[in-house]
C-alpha cells in the first residue's frame, strides 16, 4: 500500500523504521481483527525503540484506522478491522454502508457532465441512440482514505438538473428524494482487475495492485433501468458479503435459492 502524501514525511527516521516494522507485523500470518499486538512497553522493547518513537508510529497507524490503543492494566495495542464490508444483499449507497460500519464518510467529486451515452450505457439503460446521460465520477473515502472510485451514468431525462445538486452524499437517496426513483433491484457483476496508473494514483495503491471491479445496473419498481455504474474498490480494504435466505422444499430439506454470484479475473 502507498502511504498518503504528507502522512509520514514529518515522522523521524527511528519512528519511520518502527512504523515499517509494525506494518510488517500487521500484514503477517495469523494477525486478525481484534488481536492484541501487546503493551506499548513490550512493543518498544521488541522493536528496539523508545516509547516516544513507538507512540509516534502507532499514532500514524491509529490515524489510518489500523490499530487502536486501550489504556489500563489490561490494555495495549489492538488490531482494528479496516476493511469495508460490501454487502451485495442490499441496495444501499456507500455513505450509509460506511456509516453503519463506524467509518467516517468522505467524498470527492471528480467530474459531472451531461454527455451522449456510450454503447455500454445505452445497452444497460435501454436507451435510444443519441440519448444523453448524467456522467458522474466520485471518489469515496473511509476514515479519510480513498476506498473506491465510482463512475455512474443516469438517463438525463429521468433526473433533470441532477448536475446542479449536491452530489457528495448517497446517489440513491438523492434520486429517491428528488426524482422519485427508489432502487428496486440491482444486478451486480464482480471482477478482480489490476489497477491502472490513474486508478492507482487516485486510490493510493501501486499500479498493478488488485481492485474489485463492480459493474451494476439498477432498475425501478417497473423494471426500467435508471443507473449504470462501474465502481472500483481497493481489494486490500474491501470484503464482499452475500447473505442468502434459505428455504425448505417439500421434503423439508433446507436449501439456498435465488442468488448467482459471478466472479472473474482480468488484467488492467
Amino acid at each position: 500500500m502507498v502511504d498518503e502524501p504528507g502522512r509520514t514525511e514529518s515522522v523521524g527516521p527511528v519512528a519511520r523504521d518502527a512504523l515499517a516494522r509494525l506494518r510488517e507485523m500487521l500484514s503477517g500470518p495469523g494477525v486478525i481483527a481484534g488481536a492484541r499486538l501487546g503493551a506499548e512497553r513490550d512493543l518498544a522493547s521488541e522493536l528496539g525503540v523508545s516509547r516516544s518513537a513507538l507512540r509516534t508510529a502507532l499514532g500514524v497507524l491509529e490515524d489510518e484506522g489500523r490499530v487502536r490503543r486501550v489504556a489500563g492494566r489490561s490494555g495495549g495495542v489492538y488490531v482494528t478491522d479496516s476493511k469495508v464490508e460490501l454487502d451485495l444483499s442490499q441496495i444501499v449507497g456507500i455513505p450509509a454502508l460506511l456509516r453503519e460500519q463506524g467509518f467516517t464518510v468522505g467524498s470527492r467529486l471528480v467530474s459531472v457532465a451531461v454527455v451522449p451515452a456510450d454503447e455500454r450505457a445505452r445497452e444497460a439503460l435501454q436507451l435510444e441512440r443519441g440519448a444523453y446521460v448524467v456522467d458522474l465520477v466520485r471518489i469515496r473515502l473511509a476514515d479519510g482514505t480513498p476506498i473506491s472510485l465510482e463512475h455512474a451514468r443516469i438517463p438525463a431525462d429521468r433526473a433533470p438538473g441532477l448536475i446542479e445538486r449536491e452530489l457528495g452524499g448517497s446517489l440513491y437517496e438523492l434520486l429517491d428524494r428528488e426524482y422519485n426513483l427508489p432502487p428496486h433491484e440491482a444486478i451486480e457483476r464482480i471482477e478482480v482487475m489490476s489497477a491502472g496508473r490513474d486508478e492507482a494514483t487516485i486510490l493510493g495503491v501501486r499500479a498493478g495492485d488488485p481492485l474489485l471491479s463492480v459493474t451494476r445496473t439498477t432498475v425501478d419498481a417497473q423494471g426500467v433501468p435508471f443507473e449504470y455504474s462501474h465502481d472500483r474498490f481497493r481489494a486490500d480494504r474491501t470484503r464482499v458479503v452475500v447473505r442468502s435466505p434459505g428455504s425448505r422444499d417439500a421434503a423439508g430439506v433446507s436449501r439456498i435459492t435465488g442468488r448467482v454470484l459471478e466472479l472473474r479475473t482480468r488484467g488492467a
